[in-house]
């Protein structure tokens, strides 16, 4: 890694990282789709009220996976080996811990949390076997995040990259086949989305079972400093992604009370193509993650903020492309998902479209400026950023503008909140960056 040039070594990393990131996004964006086919507007709707435990399952492999793997890369950069593994055995057990509590909560209280999520008598039982098994497979999501994270940070990205394609694609196909073939409804969707995880487990088995690799299993009592600085480190990327589930869950019960199931299921189409959208983003920034860690590590200022700087600019860039194109395309691209053609979701799902994802060159910087501030071991900033987007700006915001204006107000309540987020990230970094420092700052 440190002998290529800078920017070669970001094309590579966020190319890889974002191909792999958008595969992951497919896995329920797959399902969307056949869903929406296969049963229509009530399957559609039952699917949108069990996403948001699919991103709280998605969070908290990321929050492990990158902040274990941050700071294995910091150790790594330091020749301190054995402190390395170490992190990766206990990440481990973290994730084990994880996903007894997701598995328990899936076999004893799946019908009470979906209803607590909104299902009624028209979507309970579609949305409650969904929720199920994705819980049950949870062991997997959480181990395919982690060694994703790890095998990146251990210089293959390519690897990472490939099993997550390899994922993504095995669950498109199964999907298919489970849906239309087999006729397994909703249970065919949710188990071709739980064994794409599996399958990029194994495609990552070559790097992670070797024992010549960079991490590997060893003999490490749990330490509560370990578990600490990972989940602190980590735990901005888990709020982003659980943003998206707290996110949805407010929006679905405010629409549910202004316009009822269509609305939801009108919500469902723009926020599954809103886990596209920032998953290039999060491709961008967990791309440039451990290449910033390892500057970090060495104390090298001038490369970490060069990498920042092209990550914002490609950053840009696609975020006028995306825009662009679902501003253009609003009407086609929400036909894809209206397999009963109804007229009001097509109306709804368009003007939500095209007012939603105004947000998007903000969201690509929050997310892009706080995986930066991660990757320097600077918690504290990352978690403010984090926590407004994900708690104390966007569901007040839903509320308000909703009380206000109706649906134009659930729709504008996500710009107008990453709008206020960007200005005080662009102020965090302004003033940190003020506070130069080429020593490694440990996490706080």
């Amino acid at each position: 890694m440190e002998s290529a040039k800078p920017l070669g070594q970001f094309t590579k990393y966020t190319s890889l990282s974002v191909l792999g990131m958008l595969a992951i996004s497919c896995y329920i964006l797959a399902d969307t789709f056949f869903v929406a086919q296969r049963l229509g507007t009530n399957g559609l709707a039952a699917l949108n009220l069990a996403i948001p435990i699919y991103d709280f399952v998605h969070g908290v492999g990321l929050m492990l996976g990158i902040g274990g793997a941050t700071k294995y890369s910091v150790c790594k950069s330091r020749g301190e080996h054995q402190e390395a593994n170490m992190v990766y055995v206990n990440t481990l057990y973290l994730a084990a811990g994880f996903s007894l509590l997701f598995v328990l909560t899936g076999l004893f209280f799946s019908g009470p949390l979906i209803r607590l999520l909104g299902a009624n008598e028209a979507t309970f039982e579609m949305a409650n076997t969904y929720l199920q098994v994705l819980l049950l497979f949870s062991p997997a999501f959480l181990l395919n995040d982690i060694l994703l994270c790890f095998v990146r940070n251990d210089g293959n990205p390519q690897l990472s990259m490939a099993a997550t394609v390899s994922g993504s694609l095995s669950n498109i196909l199964l999907d298919y086949v489970f849906m239309f073939p087999l006729g397994m409804g909703i249970f065919g969707a949710v188990l071709a989305t739980g064994l794409a995880p599996v399958i990029g487990i194994l495609i990552m088995s070559p790097h992670w079972l070797k024992k010549s690799k960079g991490f590997h299993l060893v003999k490490a009592p749990l330490q509560a400093g370990n578990i600490r600085i990972t989940c602190s480190l980590g735990f901005p990327s888990m709020l982003a992604q659980v943003s998206s589930g707290i996110v949805m869950i407010v929006f679905n019960s405010i629409i549910l009370r202004l316009i009822g199931n269509t609305g939801v299921a009108a919500y469902g189409v723009i926020a599954n193509i809103s886990l596209v959208v920032i998953a290039v983003f999060t491709g961008i920034a967990q791309g440039i993650q451990p290449l910033v860690s390892v500057s970090h590590g060495q104390g090298n200022q001038k490369s970490q903020r060069l990498f920042l700087r092209y990550a914002l600019i490609l950053m840009a860039v696609l975020a006028c492309v995306i825009y662009l194109v679902l501003f253009l395309f609003a009407g086609p691209i929400v036909q894809l998902f209206n397999s009963e053609s109804s007229q009001s979701l097509q109306e709804i799902a368009e003007k939500g479209l095209k007012l939603y994802f105004t947000s998007v060159i903000f969201v690509g910087f929050n997310i892009i400026i706080s995986m930066y501030f991660t990757s320097m071991e600077k918690a504290l900033p990352a978690h403010i950023i984090s926590l407004l987007r994900g708690l104390f700006l966007i569901v007040p915001a839903a509320f308000l503008f909703a009380a206000l204006w109706g649906m134009t107000g659930v729709w504008l309540a996500f710009p107008i909140t990453e709008l206020v987020v960007a200005a005080i990230g662009l102020y965090l970094y302004l003033r940190y960056r003020r506070s130069p420092s080429d020593k490694p700052v440990p996490a706080r």
